[in-house]
């Protein structure tokens, strides 16, 4: 980061009014609350820490001259401020005319040390510095003092949809979500259905990593030529009817098993009582091309009296049935 100069290194008071925000500041939203917080904390204690501006004097038309200052770091501190009813606020003034550049980079490290930048505002500050300043993602982790693999897993997130951009802006999923997501880019669909129950089902980071890892290795499974086209269909019935995943899995020529995904004991009772609701499931011979069939009629029961009596000691609905 390039040296620091200012004028004579001195606290100058100037009027709040004069002090213009910084038109690089990075964060896009300001917390109200917190804001009043700091403002509070102003009335009583003052400003603790000057805010740094550079020094602009501005020409009227009248031949007049005006001074103007823009922030370079301290937006926080400003707004608070103006809350508290501030008339001068001290500031550093930074000598010399500074470039867009540095007024970025100032703003970013400072949030960045605050911790006050969301994942998506970090993201695309980073990507001002890289599309409008030319800065390799090296360079941009050696002005900041982070890791390359910092930067660039930051920008990855800008690759999201708009939709899953603004959830984790509003906090309804974390910086950690991202990361399976991300996994799923080349599967828009099966993205879409892991975002979708990360905030319905309250999915951990750790549950998400999991279902998308499998969803990657399923991709792989259905490339194999040996796999029955007619077991993929059923499977993506079971998907639909259950509304989670469903994998069928054969372990020899007549039989092999279900895995069923659920993510808490509510997710298991739901995914019974769907169970219980399907009629009648009818799995394909191997020897038959045709597709596997869901329907809401039951089949013509053609078994023996002593063949019924047998079966109705049985509980048929019992999750022992099932593999998951």
């Amino acid at each position: 980061m390039p040296s620091t100069s200012f004028t004579g290194d001195a606290v100058f008071w100037v009027q709040v009014d004069k002090v213009h925000p910084n038109p690089y500041q990075p964060r896009r939203e300001f917390d109200e609350d917190k804001l009043r917080a700091l403002a509070e904390s102003i009335r009583m204690y003052g400003i603790l820490q000057p805010l740094t501006v550079t020094r602009q004097e501005v020409f009227r038309e009248d031949g007049g001259m005006i001074v103007e200052y823009e922030l370079i770091s301290g937006e926080r501190r400003l707004r608070a401020s103006k809350i508290a009813g501030l008339s001068q606020v001290p500031v550093l003034i930074r000598s010399g005319e500074e470039g867009g550049l540095l007024k970025l980079e100032m703003a970013i490290i400072e949030n960045l040390q605050r911790e006050d930048l969301n994942p998506v505002d970090r993201a695309r500050s980073f990507e001002r510095l890289s599309k409008e300043f030319g800065l390799k993602q090296h360079q941009i982790s050696e002005k900041i003092g982070k890791s390359r693999e910092y930067v660039s897993n930051s920008m990855r997130i800008l690759l999201l949809p708009d939709e899953m951009i603004t959830a984790l802006e509003e906090g309804r999923i974390s910086e950690g979500h991202t990361r399976p997501l991300l996994m799923l880019s080349e599967k828009p669909e099966e993205q879409i259905v892991l975002f979708k129950e990360i905030l319905t089902k309250k999915l951990t980071v750790r549950e998400a990593e999991a279902a998308s890892r499998r969803v990657a290795t399923d991709r792989v499974r259905k490339r194999a030529k040996y796999l029955d086209p007619a077991i993929l269909e059923l499977e993506r019935r079971f998907n639909e009817t259950l509304g989670t995943r469903v994998k069928i899995e054969r372990t020899n020529d007549t039989g092999g098993v279900v895995t069923i995904d659920f993510f808490s004991s509510e997710d298991l009772q739901v995914l019974f009582s769907r169970i219980k609701d399907v009629s009648s499931i009818q799995l394909p011979n191997n020897n038959d091309n045709q597709q596997p069939v869901i329907n809401n009629q039951l089949p013509v029961d053609d078994r023996t009296d002593i063949e019924k009596d047998k079966e109705e000691n049985e509980d048929i609905y019992s999750l022992k049935n099932f593999a998951i």
